[in-house]
């Protein structure tokens, strides 16, 4: 049974559904954007207004409940978070020693040592699914979005932060120390080529015109 019913409130699938998306997305999504995975999923495609009554329904829902987090209309779109009154609470954990897995720093030098670049690079040198490591490390505020790419689909483009620096105890990017074994996996001619291939994918060939 899901929380709103648990608390005399049926929770509509859509409600579920965004809920869903807006927890696990690591940017605002749109109404446009949520009623887009929501068809390509569906395939039935939510009227802007049922996004909005969903989300609305949500927050009640999060009022009634006590729940400390709401969802807030950001950078154009619809964001899942916190308070500001538990903010002080979320800071002090945040300055506690940041202790990372192998799984985080490799993610993380890769970042680093090619930033900008996008979840689909970062997946493919690493040869697995980077979702969770690279949420791990945006809730560090080791890393960030800086962007998107200009390629299909415009993927969210990844980056360093100051934090990063302030972690490692370095000045800037100029101060990252050589890595000859990342460095020699990085500059791998089928690392390279997807690269490429990601930042400048090539235009689709035209069938040639019938005689």
């Amino acid at each position: 049974m899901s929380q709103p019913e648990r608390n005399g409130m049926a929770a509509t699938p859509l409600m579920q559904g965004i809920e869903a998306l807006l927890f696990v997305a690591d940017a605002p999504l749109s109404a446009e954007e949520l009623a887009a995975l929501w068809e390509r999923a569906y395939g039935t495609r939510p009227e802007a207004g049922e996004i909005e009554q969903a989300i609305a329904a949500l927050n009640d829902v999060y009022e009634k409940t006590g729940r400390i987090f709401r969802i807030y209309r950001w950078g154009g779109g619809f964001r899942l978070a916190t308070m500001a009154s538990v903010s002080p609470l979320l800071q002090c954990y945040k300055q506690q020693e940041i202790k990372l897995s192998q799984t985080l720093l490799e993610t993380l030098a890769i970042i680093a040592y090619r930033q900008p670049i996008t979840k689909p690079e970062i997946d493919h040198i690493r040869g697995v699914n980077s979702d969770y490591a690279i949420r791990r490390l945006q809730e560090l505020e080791l890393i960030e979005i800086k962007g998107r790419s200009d390629t299909v689909g415009r993927p969210l483009l990844y980056g360093t932060t100051r934090r990063f620096l302030e972690h490692f105890g370095l000045n800037s990017l100029d101060d990252l120390p050589e890595l000859p074994e990342l460095q020699q996996l990085l500059e791998n001619p089928e690392i390279q080529r997807e690269h490429l291939r990601l930042l400048y994918p090539l235009e689709p060939e035209q069938d040639e015109p019938s005689e």
